[in-house]
């Protein structure tokens, strides 16, 4: 084997995990049974034990395409030769009225040949608990089943096949006309399994599909750049964990965000930091049971007296212990390969700025607060009062120490600032003279502090020089307007110094140190951030222009990660929620900004605040 770029992926799932599909038709990505449970198929970190899943033509010089059915999360990988094409389907059903709890967990391959005839191949080779354990393999008359130890999944199909070294194999022709069915399921496995197994699966291919199709027709965008503004929300339903509304950062542990480097993180989790922007972009295109389903789930978990965590378990969980599996080689040799994230016990000023922005947004567009959610808003914004000049490791997670960032700042701003509006609103109680104080405090420290005079710009750190894109957000945020010259004087200094071809970088290492030491590429959110900034300010040829030429920058599929490389390729977890969400929010605004200098009004049902 060797390693498909991770740009050549797709992704399914069923509301509880999810996998990822090379052009090749190999599974080399699948935690079973949650997305935060141990992988089963990991041959995307380790080519040799991580396990995986090909469903594939044997010719090597067949051609591949992939594409989704439109409007839904089914993927088709075909294999196209001068003697034969044929195609496998591949999607996972969805149980319970779409909030994937409640049913048997399944993912059905469908082999169908579509002209002529085309040799195949199949290969399943479980490794169970992050490729600890190779599986054993015990054949059955309806197909396989795998153990190790108390995990078991069983594979399913007519096919004959050949069990060795714990895989399952089989060689088989694809004609014109037929189909097949492979299903590969948890739990025990009879004999009687195969029996009506392709009209089974055909039936649930019929029910998921509708239910995608039904749920992305709920979307109100109607604007330019619909196909990918409907391909993003797709991937962020895609990485919801239907039982609790959480929703996960990527589906994926420790893809390198610079290849043979150190920036191997887990984001299988919930961070706080991606709520408001969540919750935002799924209100701003129709879709507010989304929205509030995972306000409910922040609101189970961030109480005050529990003290607010970065991130969580998609559970709920707080212990998300960082390890290194040394077992494993890493994506082209990437290592370390970690589990586990240690920035959740950071301390991070700015995600109660997003959490309770959230809530505000929550109150504006869904539900009036309950008396528990606004007695959360009180005392986060009387800790804001109290932490707020305190240093800490910021918006991009830094591991070389606690320090003054201006973004941290910015968001405490955010969170007195929407904390007194809902107040004020609803006429709550609330200690409006302190918060006011501090709010003001923080904005004038921001405005003398957080901004460099010889660099016409605003800095990464307070009484510093060095840039960072997190500061993009100001105006959207409503900390400055979009034409402020402070803004506009960001605006070119970052384009200045962390540009490159319109591809925005966090910040320069070598001149802000992170306590990681190397270099990265471009962040891709960065990017959606720096178009709506302009568009926002009234640039919108530049703006249309960066948005345009990142679209260019999307897999085969419209699917995004973390990171942009110097030569283009994604790089870092995959796909990226934070970076499709960019993409929705820049979609709307630069639409609106359009919209509105022709004269008409914005498509969209919700401003930002």
């Amino acid at each position: 084997m060797s390693y498909l770029p991770i740009a050549q992926h797709g992704i399914i799932g069923d509301l509880r995990t999810a996998a990822l599909v090379g052009v090749d038709g190999s599974i080399d990505w699948m935690c079973w049974p949650n997305f935060d449970s141990p992988t089963v198929f990991g041959a995307i970190l380790d080519d040799r034990r991580g396990g995986s899943f090909r469903v594939s033509a044997s010719s090597a010089d067949a051609s591949r395409r992939q594409m989704y059915l439109p409007d839904s999360n089914i993927l088709v990988t075909r294999f196209l030769t001068p003697d034969g094409v044929a195609e496998v389907v591949d999607f996972m059903p969805i149980f319970t009225g779409g909030d994937g709890s409640g049913g048997p967990q399944r993912l059905i391959r469908l082999v169908r040949g579509v002209r002529g005839t085309l040799p195949f191949s199949l290969e399943c080779r479980p490794a169970f608990g992050y490729g600890c354990r190779p599986a054993r393999a015990e054949r059955l008359e309806s197909g396989c089943r795998f153990t190790s130890g108390s995990d078991s999944l069983a594979l399913s199909t007519r096919l004959a096949l050949q069990t060795v070294d714990g895989a399952a194999s089989a060689n088989f022709e694809v004609r014109e006309g037929e189909e097949l069915a492979i299903v590969l399921h948890g739990g025990g496995l009879s004999d009687s399994t195969a029996n009506g197994l392709l009209e089974s699966c055909s039936q649930d291919f019929q029910t998921v599909l509708s239910y995608w199709q039904s749920w992305v027709s709920a979307m109100r965008y109607r604007g330019r750049w619909r196909e990918m503004v409907g391909r993003s929300a797709l991937v962020l339903k895609l990485l919801t964990y239907g039982p609790t509304g959480a929703i996960v950062a990527a589906p994926t542990a420790s893809l390198p965000e610079r290849l043979h480097g150190n920036r191997n993180w887990d984001y299988r989790y919930t961070w706080i930091r991606d709520a408001a922007f969540t919750v935002y972009a799924f209100l701003r295109v129709g879709f507010t049971e989304e929205a509030e389903a995972f306000v409910e789930f922040l609101e189970e978990r961030c109480r005050v007296d529990q003290g607010l965590q970065v991130l969580y378990r998609i559970d709920g969980g707080r212990e998300i212990p960082e390890l290194s599996l040394d077992h494993l080689s890493g994506y082209e040799g990437s290592r370390p390969v970690r589990i586990g994230n240690s920035a959740a016990k950071q301390f991070q000023l700015d995600i109660t700025g997003d959490l309770v922005d959230a809530i505000y947004l929550y109150d504006k567009y869904c539900k009036p607060l309950s008396y528990r959610l606004w007695n959360t808003v009180r005392g986060l914004a009387d800790r804001v009062c109290e932490d707020w000049q305190k240093e800490d490791e910021g918006i991009w997670e830094v591991r070389g120490g606690a320090q003054q960032f201006t973004f941290s700042k910015m968001m405490c701003w955010v969170a007195l600032d929407r904390a007194l509006r809902l107040a004020s609103k609803e006429s709550l109680p609330a200690d409006i003279p302190r918060w006011r104080a501090a709010r003001d405090a923080i904005y004038e420290t921001v405005m003398r502090r957080g901004f460099s005079e010889k660099r016409n710009s605003f800095v990464q750190r307070l009484d510093g020089s060095a840039l960072d894109a997190s500061m993009l957000m100001a105006p959207l945020v409503k900390f400055i307007s979009p034409s402020d010259p402070r803004m506009l004087g960001t605006l070119d200094a970052i384009a200045a110094r962390l540009e490159s071809d319109h591809l925005v970088r966090r910040y320069d290492p070598r001149v802000a140190p992170d306590g990681i030491g190397e270099e990265e590429g471009t962040f891709s959110a960065c990017t959606f951030w720096l178009a709506e900034a302009l568009a926002r300010s009234g640039s919108l040829e530049q703006a249309r222009l960066i948005f345009e030429k990142m679209l260019g920058y999307a897999n085969h599929l419209g699917l995004y990660s973390e990171e942009i490389g110097l030569t283009g390729e994604l790089l870092g977890n995959f796909p990226q929620a934070f970076t499709h969400l960019g993409l929705m929010s820049a979609a709307v605004n630069i639409d609106r900004a359009l919209d509105s200098r022709a004269g008409h009004g914005g498509r969209g049902p919700v401003p930002w605040n």
